[in-house]
């Protein structure tokens, strides 16, 4: 099927703290829409049959909790019966978002997922209604291609977010399509956690993802299209994934993922928006995933004398690291229960630093949550206290084998190459009670090789 996600630089309220009547909020929201009307024509005609948009393209962000909700919309939550906001405009009040959403996808004859701030009354009585009488939700919304709302789904894990309401329970949100089958959907920070990103995909054996999000890059773990690709390996799904592009704030990278390919947009120099058209493959629900535990052996390698360790700080967590010397070698490198191992080989000695790092412990700067990992990184200089430092250009080649012992099931292959450019391993998945990763030859010089393993049951 043909798909496309578009990475907007949204139009931003100049003051967001401010209170604003309605009216200004909508004329600064259609300034978005104006936008997003113009990529569903582009797309459609490129033969798109699923849009999909980024988390706050439409309002933007750093409101607070009152000086937000001139910008929210009325959803009812869970709708009986279809709603077609563009034909029955009449329903609700204060819809006139999802109208003109509902309208492009209507016009335009496409699927159309987007973001946006809603409100739903509650009833004081209810312990769980905040005192202002109103939830606020971060909602996606997802319409077909005659404009019917089909489903929306409220973001669960919020990052900071002080203008939005967690709902009660996880929604378990997704949509049938003609052409993929089901898509699941979730936002942003939702796919770090197991509910309910991981918990929807494996209770409805989705393969099709929408992702909105509002992304900031943080290498050498998190970037965003590196993360996105290592979810869509790892799961064995096709992601749509739709990033707001605002370079001054860290925020690029978009793409549409399959297992095996990407199409991606990753640009921290340039301003404006970007449109990714794609045709992908379906994926066969039949097809093993790397969850499974194949049979084999892996040779208990790495025993040998490593290099010195020593600690440094990478993406906020303390790492234990040994360099990574000379042409070709076998290191090895403990924490707690996690030990990772590294076999390598450099087609040329080039005058950089590589580190091989672990990390088995709870992440908690920016979020809580239980990490296990085994990185190859390039350091950002040539003394030791440089690894972990957000590096994006490099030129060694390396040919690696990569395995850890890791205790959860749950591993994201991460493979980073020089200018934030994505890579495929050669092999990966389990040998006995290892998960490896392997490569001969990156396509450029190695940014970051890592399993990053998530321990859900530790958060």
């Amino acid at each position: 099927y043909v798909a496309a996600v578009y990475e907007h630089e949204s139009v931003l309220s100049p003051a967001p703290a401010a209170l604003v009547e309605r009216r200004s909020a909508l004329e600064l929201m259609g300034r978005n829409l104006d936008v997003y009307e113009q990529q569903v024509l582009a797309a459609a005609r490129q033969g798109a049959q699923i849009i999909v948009f980024p988390e706050d393209g439409i309002h933007g962000f750093n409101f607070t909790r009152n000086s937000i909700y001139p910008y929210l919309d009325f959803l009812p939550h869970s709708h009986p019966g279809k709603w077609n906001p563009c034909r029955e405009p009449y329903l609700f009040n204060d819809t006139e978002v999802v109208q003109r959403l509902s309208c492009m996808a209507l016009k335009n004859k496409i699927f159309l997922v987007a973001n946006l701030g809603t409100k739903q009354p509650c009833e004081l009585r209810d312990p769980r209604c905040p005192p202002d009488g109103r939830h606020q939700f971060n909602t996606n919304v997802a319409f077909s291609a005659d404009g019917a709302l089909l489903t929306t789904y409220r973001k669960h894990n919020l990052y900071f977010e002080d203008a939005f309401d967690t709902p009660p329970e996880p929604d378990y949100a997704f949509f049938d399509t003609p052409f993929a089958g089901k898509f699941g959907m979730f936002t942003c920070f939702d796919i770090l956690f197991f509910e309910p990103a991981v918990n929807l995909i494996r209770q409805y054996n989705l393969k099709q993802i929408v992702y909105p999000t509002a992304w900031m890059n943080q290498l050498p773990l998190l970037s965003a299209v590196e993360f996105q690709q290592a979810f869509a390996t790892a799961f064995n799904v096709n992601i749509l994934a739709a990033n707001i592009h605002h370079p001054t704030l860290g925020m690029t990278g978009s793409g549409i993922y399959t297992p095996v390919k990407s199409f991606i947009y990753h640009n921290m120099e340039s301003y404006g928006g970007k449109l990714i058209v794609a045709e992908i493959p379906v994926i066969s629900t039949d097809y093993r995933t790397n969850l499974e535990k194949p049979p084999g052996r892996v040779s208990e390698k790495g025993k040998e004398q490593s290099p010195p360790s020593f600690y440094a700080e990478m993406m906020y967590d303390n790492y234990t690291f040994v360099p990574v010397w000379g042409e070709k070698g076998e290191l090895q490198v403990c924490a707690n229960t996690l030990c990772c191992y590294l076999s390598y080989r450099r087609a040329v000695l080039t005058d950089e630093l590589y580190a091989l790092g672990v990390f088995d412990g709870l992440h908690t700067v920016h979020g809580t949550y239980y990490v296990q990992a085994c990185a190859l990184v390039k350091c950002g200089g040539l003394s030791f206290s440089t690894c972990g430092q957000e590096v994006t250009d490099a030129t060694a080649l390396i040919d690696f084998q990569l395995w850890g012992n890791m205790s959860t099931p749950y591993i994201f292959p991460l493979l980073l190459t020089s200018g934030i450019t994505l890579d495929f391993a050669d092999h990966m998945g389990w040998k006995n009670n290892y998960y490896f990763l392997s490569k001969n030859r990156t396509s450029s010089g190695l940014l970051t090789a890592a399993l990053y393993g998530r321990w859900y049951e530790k958060d």
